[in-house]
This record gives structure tokens, C-alpha cells and sequence, in this order.
């Protein structure tokens, strides 16, 4: 069993991509989280935009881990950007869940040249300690690989040091 869960919501499949390379580089298990909500096409996309404003969230679907939140020394938090926040269903998982977590880092993506790292601070509000490590991909640019592979060490590191 690892000492990392990746766990992420995605709509398009850039975010789950993301974490999926991730959490192979770092041999972490992955989870994909997801509500009852439609969220395809584009009525689908404006429903996340609207979503995303609010401050209410849908319950989740139930998801497995290997063990519970807590026995992770990090969880790897996936979400992409939706107006300028984290992903409902992501919300809801840390607001639900968020201080089971005893570390935290997040990967965000995101189709604007916006680093979008206010989104950061918003996921932090629902868990009990700061996030560890961040990083804000926009999946085909020319740094993503750069930015993926430098958050990667990151980890690596802070878990050899603890």
C-alpha cells in the first residue's frame, strides 16, 4: 500500500491525466471522485461555471481508498479550475472530508495563462493544516511537463524528509 493517495475530479480527462502521471511517477495509489450531476456538453460546462460560484455542493459518490484518509502521509488533491475555484465535486470532497487529511498538496488545471493560484487558498479553507505543495498545470502548454516533473520532485523530497 502506498503512503500517497492521488484523488481527483475531472470533466474533460486533462485533470485525470494529470494525475495519473503523477501518481505512476510516484507510485501512488489513484481515486477519482465524481457527484450524481450531468456535467457533459455544453450545458454541462456552464453548469460548472455556476456550480463552481456556489458555496453549496452535491453529495459524492461513494469512492474506495486502500485505507482511510488519515493513515495517508499525503493526499494528492486533483481538481481543474472552474471560474476562478476548485471543481464542486471537489469542494464538496474537502468540506465532507477535508479534515481527515493530515497533509495536503493540490494539482490544479486549468486552460488559461492564469496560474489560478488563489485556488489554493480557497481548497485550504476546508482542511486543517496549509497544503504542502502546489502546482497549477495547463495541460499542451510548453511548461506543463516542466511544472508536472518539478511538482514531482517536490513531493519526493518532502516525503523523505518526513
Amino acid at each position: 500500500m502506498s503512503d500517497i493517495l492521488c484523488i481527483y475530479y475531472s470533466r474533460t480527462g486533462h485533470t485525470r491525466r494529470a494525475m495519473e502521471e503523477v501518481a505512476d511517477a510516484l507510485g501512488a495509489e489513484v481515486t477519482a471522485i465524481t457527484d450524481d450531476r450531468d456535467r457533459n456538453g455544453w450545458r454541462g460546462y456552464i453548469r460548472c461555471g455556476m456550480d463552481a460560484m456556489k458555496t453549496s455542493t452535491r453529495p459524492l459518490l461513494p469512492f474506495q481508498t486502500e485505507k482511510p484518509l488519515n493513515e495517508y502521509r499525503l493526499v494528492i488533491i486533483g481538481s481543474p479550475v472552474w471560474a476562478g475555484r476548485c471543481a464542486s465535486p471537489v469542494r464538496a470532497l474537502l468540506k465532507r472530508r477535508g479534515l481527515e487529511m493530515k497533509n495536503v498538496a493540490y494539482l490544479v488545471t486549468r486552460s488559461t495563462s492564469q496560474r489560478s493560484e488563489e485556488v489554493y487558498d480557497q481548497m485550504d479553507m476546508y482542511v486543517k493544516d496549509a497544503h504542502r505543495m502546489a502546482v497549477s498545470l495547463r495541460p499542451g502548454s510548453e511548461g506543463y511537463e516542466f511544472w508536472r516533473n518539478d511538482f514531482v520532485q517536490n513531493v519526493r523530497r518532502w516525503m523523505d524528509e518526513q
